[in-house]
């Protein structure tokens, strides 16, 4: 059996199994079968050569492979932002072997989401119906999948809903966790039984269910973050609430402690000279002890070029350290298209 047969008999065999599941909740099974071909057909491969002397290349490389999902008439489709961050060329992958063109739309640091489109039409695909994660309790079972050469249709199930903070400057008030994960994570679509979409794959996490319990799973952007803004990322190519301080750091949680664990190169807080192992106690007098108090006084100022004051422990003393941040998206090399 060639590659392509071998997928297609496993993503068939999945979504029989999720149908099965499905079918007490949603109706017959082959409505669901049906709505479940239309969600996987309208999912993409997303590959991206990230521009010469990318800052993101450091961390993410320039060569970077993900999936998407159609969720617009005129093709628009939806990722996950990293991996098209200063991209110079993009290509998506269609269901049935297509490689097109692509050009970035938009790229929202608060979410994490990305829109790209197409430059040649995608004939015979329809777009997605966006969901609700609102009404989704844990238990229940949910289909996620990948596009590309190596696309794969999962069986899954959420786990858990709750706020995430990430190390790079990033927290949403509410996630999506779901067991068992998906390996090729990264900007993979997650439906429910009627095949709309839930969210976006962003991370592969250890802790799943939370609470530090060891569960291998992953972790999506619920499209409920998506819906507000959407009009306005395609209209200016991001949102208003990304337009925040940033300061460059990578932190961690510990123990009731905010500790930085790495610096970006030529960033606000390397020159403020801040270095891993740092322990930040307070911002702007105020004490932190969680990445989301952290970064939640961090943003709660109108404008992102503004002077943080930082209490931070040096070894074994306690300095006060004045950062001048600055907007994330102007560090970065644009793509052409936002």
């Amino acid at each position: 059996m060639g590659v392509a047969s071998a997928l297609r008999s496993a993503a068939a065999s999945a979504l029989c199994f999720f149908a099965l599941a499905a079918t007490a909740v949603t109706g017959p099974q082959q409505e669901v079968i049906d709505a479940l071909k239309r969600a996987t057909q309208a999912v993409v491969g997303v590959q991206v050569g990230a521009t010469e002397g990318a800052r993101s290349a450091e961390t993410l490389g320039r060569q970077r492979e993900g999936s998407g999902v159609v969720i617009g008439a005129d093709g628009l489709i939806l990722t996950i932002g990293y991996l098209m961050l200063e991209a110079d060329a993009i290509q998506v992958v269609t269901h049935d072997g297509r490689t097109l063109p692509a050009t970035p739309v938009a790229y929202d640091i608060a979410t994490g989401f990305g829109l790209i489109r197409p430059l040649l039409p995608l004939r015979g695909i329809a777009p997605v119906p966006l969901g609700s994660a609102g009404d989704v309790t844990p238990g229940t079972p949910l289909m996620a999948s990948t596009g590309g050469d190596s696309g794969e249709v999962a069986v899954t199930q959420l786990v858990s809903k709750r706020a995430f903070s990430g190390y790079w400057e990033y927290h949403i008030d509410s996630a999506l966790f779901t067991s068992p994960p998906l390996r090729n994570h990264s900007g993979a679509p997650l439906f429910n039984q009627r095949g709309e979409l839930l969210g976006i794959g962003s991370l592969f996490v250890g802790n799943a269910m939370g609470d530090n319990r060891q569960l291998p799973g992953n972790m999506y952007v619920p499209v409920d973050l998506l819906k507000p803004i959407l009009a306005e990322m395609q209209q200016t190519g991001s949102s208003r609430i990304s337009r925040r301080p940033w300061l460059g750091l990578s932190s961690t949680e510990q123990a009731g402690r905010v500790q930085i664990v790495r610096v970006n190169k030529d960033s606000p807080a390397q020159e403020a000279g801040l270095s891993p192992g740092d322990v930040v106690l307070a911002i702007e007098g105020e004490k932190v002890t969680t990445l989301e108090a952290f970064y939640k006084k961090l943003w709660s100022v109108p404008e992102p070029d503004v002077d943080v004051r930082l209490t931070v422990l040096q070894g074994a003393e306690i300095r006060q350290v004045t950062v001048k941040a600055v907007d994330r998206m102007k560090t970065l090399r644009r793509p052409a298209g936002i």
